[in-house]
């Protein structure tokens, strides 16, 4: 499914995946790495372009430009090089997402939205106050830097998830969850 409104997706990717104890990215699912598959997804879903962020240059990666923000990081530096427009910011290790989800996603009328229970993926609108949120974001203390707090900043829109979706977008921490995931 392909959605008319031209929008960007953006694959988080610029985590230390600690818990896992390798890079997400390289994961290999479908005969694919993540970074491959999640791009593809993005693509399927109707995105007219993915925007990784992290530290891979081949595939044109955007680094955090200040560490240790988490998902917030990785969007301060994808908002420093992208035009204003609606994004889906789609995590490195959900690699079972719908692109039907994503589309509607995309097309929901909202400046910031989220299915319900679930953070990610999100659809934000890009535009100067976001640029300026997600610029202070830093010098927040660490209970109010996360994308919860962003989407209450929005005033987010929850959208509906039908019950047999919600497991499509489980993500996979640690190795015994990629097990899981991948069997």
């Amino acid at each position: 499914m392909r959605t008319d409104a031209p929008w960007t997706g953006v694959l988080l990717a610029g985590g230390r995946s600690r818990r896992m104890g390798r890079d997400k990215a390289g994961l290999v699912w479908n005969g694919r790495t993540l970074l491959q598959h999640q791009s593809q997804l993005l693509m399927d879903a109707g995105a007219q372009r993915v925007v990784v962020s992290g530290d891979y240059p081949q595939a044109q990666g955007i680094p955090d430009a200040v560490s240790d923000q988490g998902p917030l990081g990785g969007l301060l530096a994808v908002s420093a090089v992208l035009e204003d427009g609606p994004l889906v910011v789609l995590p490195i290790d959900m690699p079972q997402v719908a692109p039907a989800l994503l589309a509607a996603l995309a097309q929901a009328p909202a400046r910031c939205a989220h299915y319900r229970g679930h953070v990610l993926p999100l659809r934000l609108a890009l535009d100067a106050a976001l640029r300026a949120w997600l610029a202070q974001s830093p010098q927040l203390p660490p209970e109010q830097r996360s994308l919860r707090a962003l989407h209450a900043a929005c005033n987010g829109t929850i959208l509906p998830l039908a019950p047999g979706d919600v497991r499509l977008l489980a993500n996979c921490n640690t190795p015994d969850e990629w097990a899981a995931l991948a069997s």
